[in-house]
């Protein structure tokens, strides 16, 4: 029951805590007390080291860590044409604590054409032996936080043009990792998870917005996104409520999005946050259609205690009860470091998570 192609059965959200070195050179660098090269040399070569301890605790999938950002989407969304950051007010509320206050602002048509993303992803292809996975912001990241996003009525005087635009920047972004030899890209999708929260719902609802649109439209965006993807290519979308300095946003069962997931979106697997009572039962696995893949995000990332194997089998036993144990992998249920700040676990307990993961899938799946 192993696995040759992504999805792999044991594998992982992507960002990875960053290390004292790195955080210390980006800093200077912030401070313009060294240079773009410098600051790139260091990057290189931490994410060679980080590529190896990937391979080195058994992970078929290697990512860069997401050490060249400091977001898990605001560094892509920035990217793209008509896009530009913005200081906000305020930062983002999560469960105690608020964000940095930076986001997007749409000053002109938005579009593609060329991302320093791309350069990022063949630096990986060409330091491993292992699958290079790149991870992106779902193109509802834009719009999503309970915030309004500043566009430009000028540009946008319509919401539909907006979208329409969107979805085409993300078929070429999509489309232009492919031809760098990308065949394993993630998609992440914070927004459609949020909409199983009421009280985001109603924020949205308060904003404007019908949350039972939006999530039609952000699962349209995704199709759009990976409507010119080569046959051999993997698209996957992870799910989850929000992750910053091991912190939530939202919390609610899949089951109010089950339909749109898995009846509407073309992926072919799914990283589902499942490491807490917040994101419900397993049920609505019960739709997964045959051919795709969920990777239980059973394993937190929020903390650093490690989870038990037995523990570990129950949930995954628990899970195939809806859903084929063959259509089933096992990841952590975020990234360690969605942004640069991290999460509140050392490096040690976090490799000792991944090596987990990779252990009690060996020993559930072969």
């Amino acid at each position: 029951m192993k696995r040759t192609k992504p999805p792999f059965r044991a594998d992982h959200v992507g960002s990875l805590l960053r290390p004292a070195v790195l955080r210390e050179a980006r800093a200077k660098r912030a401070k313009g007390e060294s240079s773009d090269a410098e600051l790139k040399a260091i990057e290189d070569r931490e994410i060679e080291r980080v590529i190896g301890k990937q391979e080195e605790v058994g992970l078929q999938s290697v990512t860069d860590g997401e050490f060249r950002r400091s977001w898990w989407h605001l560094d892509f969304l920035w990217g793209l044409d008509g896009v530009e950051r913005h200081v906000m007010d305020s930062g983002v509320s999560f469960a105690g604590v608020k964000t940095r206050a930076e986001g997007v602002k749409v000053t002109g048509k938005i579009g593609f054409s060329g991302h320093p993303m791309i350069e990022h992803f063949r630096f990986v292809a060409a330091h491993t032996k292992a699958t290079p996975k790149i991870t992106i912001p779902a193109p509802s990241a834009i719009y999503g936080r309970p915030t309004p996003t500043p566009i430009d009525k000028s540009v946008y005087p319509d919401l539909d043009g907006f979208f329409h635009d969107l979805g085409q920047a993300y078929r070429k972004a999509v489309r232009a990792f492919a031809d760098a030899g990308c065949r394993y890209l993630q998609l992440d999708e914070v927004f459609i998870a949020m909409l199983c929260d009421p009280k985001y719902r109603e924020q949205m609802k308060a904003r404007g917005d019908d949350p039972e649109k939006l999530g039609e439209i952000y699962g349209e965006l995704i199709n759009v996104a990976m409507s010119d993807i080569p046959p051999d290519m993997t698209i996957t979308m992870h799910l989850c409520r929000g992750n910053y300095k091991s912190t939530h946003m939202g919390a609610g069962a899949y089951d109010a999005v089950q339909e749109i997931l898995f009846n509407k979106i073309n992926v072919h697997g799914y990283f589902m946050e499942y490491d807490d009572e917040r994101s419900g039962g397993f049920e609505p696995l019960r739709l997964l259609p045959k051919g795709k893949q969920v990777v239980l995000g059973i394993v937190t990332t929020k903390t650093g205690a490690l989870e038990d194997k037995d523990a570990l089998k129950r949930r995954i036993d628990a899970a195939a009860k809806f859903a084929p144990l063959d259509q089933l992998c096992l990841s952590g249920q975020c990234g360690f470091a969605s942004t640069e700040e991290g999460n509140m676990l050392t490096e040690d307990e976090q490799w000792a998570k991944l090596a987990r993961i990779v252990e009690v899938a060996r020993e559930v799946w072969g």
